[in-house]
């Protein structure tokens, strides 16, 4: 079960690969046949099923071009709090 999820900014990654590198779980793959806009290499999030969004592949990113989402385990809930005042 998926634990995680990451979203790669296609307009900001440079493709240098170091998330695919330093993810402890290869679930980042380079496969080469994939470009950004610019020419760049576009990281792959190949293996979402072994993502337990540790967020390095987000820290390790020079360019800040990856978010990293936790998802919430069977039986947690998420809670939302709402900004607008009650009256």
């Amino acid at each position: 079960m998926t634990k995680g999820e990451i979203t790669i900014d296609e307009d900001v990654c440079k493709g240098c690969g170091y998330c695919a590198l330093f993810c402890r779980r290869s679930c980042i793959s380079i496969p080469g046949d994939r470009f950004t806009p610019q020419g760049y290499f576009l990281p792959l999030f190949s293996s979402p099923e072994l993502c337990n969004a540790c967020g390095i592949c987000g820290w390790m990113c020079p360019h800040f071009a990856i978010q990293v989402y936790k998802m919430p385990e069977a039986g947690h809930e998420i809670k939302t709090i709402n900004s607008e005042k009650s009256e």
